[in-house]
């Protein structure tokens, strides 16, 4: 029990932040469903309030299960990283997520003049639920499962498949590279349900969008969580958000 025991407690550490997060996750979703959409919601739940439950619920799954098994994960294949901020590796980061939250606010003035919808969507988004929900479920959980357990594990698995003759502490860097990349993939594939919700469809310029947008700035968080662990790519992905969000207040 013993080795279980840090895994453990860092999972139950997520676990206020996830039912946070899942109940403005579920009213962010309620602000922006059109009122056809609140209405199947309430014929099928009964109520609106049951879907922010069970999104709360969902949450608290999703960080419990991959905070736990994601923590031994990033052990086994050398990815975990003790979270405690360097002031180099910091400045990096804040960089970074600063550069990253500009180009992602570039998408109302881009894509959002070609793309019928980003710019209502854009606005929507600038309610107290929306950032909570982006802030707390996107920076935070969504690094959990994406970066720490999904990563980890595919690292583990081309490290165990391909590059076995390696031991722990020589693993190749293409393994980690390899399963960034899929990871990214995964983490932009993640976001078509909601981008499907959103639009009505799924165009090809609507895909090209989605995966560059979020698989491109899925890959920089996966960096920095292979280079200095998973504090510094919640940070980055918690800042792409909040920078991106006020220039969006500032100049719409």
């Amino acid at each position: 029990m013993t080795k279980f025991k840090k895994p453990l407690l860092f999972a139950l550490c997520l676990l206020p932040i996830a039912i946070v997060a899942g109940i403005f996750v579920g009213l962010y979703q309620l602000d922006s469903y059109s009122d056809e959409i609140i209405a199947e919601v309430v014929a099928q739940l009964g109520s609106t309030d049951l879907l922010v439950v069970i999104g709360a619920v969902q949450t608290v799954g999703y960080a419990l299960f991959c905070g736990f098994f994601g923590y031994i994960l990033a052990g086994k294949i050398g990815l975990w990283k003790p979270i405690k901020f360097e002031k180099k590796n910091l400045a990096i980061t804040l960089a970074i997520s600063l550069i990253g939250g500009i180009a992602f606010s570039l998408d109302y003035w881009t894509f959002g003049n070609i793309i019928d919808g980003i710019q209502e969507a854009t606005k929507v988004g600038l309610t107290t639920n929306s950032v909570i929900a982006s802030v707390l479920y996107g920076g935070i959980i969504e690094e959990v499962m994406l970066r720490l357990f999904f990563m980890s594990l595919i690292a583990l698995v081309v490290w165990k498949l391909l590059f076995k003759k390696y031991d722990k502490e020589n693993i190749p860097t293409s393994v980690f590279v390899i399963a960034n990349v899929v990871a990214a993939i995964l983490f932009a594939a993640g976001h078509l349900p909601a981008t499907l919700v959103t639009f009505g469809e799924l165009t090809p310029m609507i895909l090209l969008r989605c995966f560059l947008f979020n698989g491109g700035f899925g890959l920089v968080f996966g960096w920095l969580y292979r280079k200095y662990g998973i504090g510094y790519s919640m940070i980055a992905h918690v800042l792409f958000h909040i920078v991106s969000k006020l220039i969006w207040t500032v100049f719409i």
